[in-house]
């Protein structure tokens, strides 16, 4: 029989990573040791609840012993402050997450390394250092063999937005299109929505304002279906600027909505759907 502890990490991995991300907060189990606990940030985050989920990263970030997960949980509070516009900010925690990476065992080392990198291209991407987040991303390539699957996502993911900001179009939509190819055999429905949404950011950009506007709205049922209240603002904020004048200004109002709603859960560092 299934003691308490491997119930509740079965039911934290599947709303952080995997098939239930929008269990309600009020239902996530209370974690019993620093890894439950950054499964908890993870799924509060992908809720939008910052607050909540920043209060657990900084116990974890005290109790955890590990540096493989000392590690990602720097990652994940780098994380959260690149969502909400602090780019600088989350170097910081990413450049902590990398140090702390290669005191990891070996079997933890190319995860956390993957994700450290990951981050501070993303972080170097949103202080315009282009170039800079080529070069983090071809760190990562190398450690893709050894972590796991979702790493390989992530990497996907800021190559497509490094190429949406380089004007690589194309590029771009063959990024998105192989993150969610590879989302598509992961159980994290998170992975699998943002890699969609991103497919429909980069059809925008390639000239197809229809099917991205289409695209972005089954994006949108599928954010609100499971609770993805970051994804769903960032997906009103693209169908703002790709649908047809009525829908657009219908979008823009939801936009602001969920915008309010973050804020209201602790997402104050950018002005989210001003």
């Amino acid at each position: 029989m299934a003691s308490p502890a491997d119930i509740g990490s079965e039911i934290l991995v599947s709303t952080a990573f995997g098939p239930t991300p929008g269990l309600a907060a009020t239902e996530l189990p209370e974690p019993f040791d620093p890894l439950s606990r950054w499964y908890r940030a993870v799924a509060l985050g992908g809720q939008g609840r910052y607050a909540a989920a920043r209060a657990d990263l900084r116990v974890a970030a005290r109790t955890a012993t590990d540096p493989g997960l000392r590690s990602l949980v720097e990652s994940t509070r780098g994380s959260l402050l690149r969502q909400l516009g602090d780019h600088a900010g989350a170097a910081a925690f990413d450049g902590r997450a990398a140090t702390m990476a290669l005191g990891a065992a070996a079997a933890a080392r190319a995860e956390a390394l993957a994700d450290a990198y990951t981050g501070l291209a993303a972080d170097a991407l949103g202080t315009g250092r282009l170039a800079l987040a080529h070069r983090l991303l071809g760190r990562v390539r190398p450690l893709l063999g050894d972590a796991p699957p979702r790493a390989e996502v992530r990497w996907h993911w800021v190559r497509a937005e490094t190429a949406l900001a380089g004007g690589e179009a194309a590029a771009a939509l063959r990024d998105a299109v192989a993150a969610a190819e590879l989302a598509a055999a992961l159980p994290s429905v998170r992975h699998q929505v943002k890699s969609a949404l991103l497919v429909a950011a980069a059809t925008a950009a390639n000239g197809d304002l229809a099917e991205s506007a289409e695209l972005a709205r089954r994006v949108d049922a599928d954010c609100r279906e499971n609770g993805l209240l970051p994804l769903r603002w960032a997906t009103a904020m693209l169908r703002a600027g790709v649908a047809e004048p009525g829908h657009a200004r219908t979008a823009a109002g939801e936009a602001a909505d969920h915008g309010a709603c973050l804020r209201a859960w602790g997402g104050d560092i950018a002005p989210l759907g001003a």
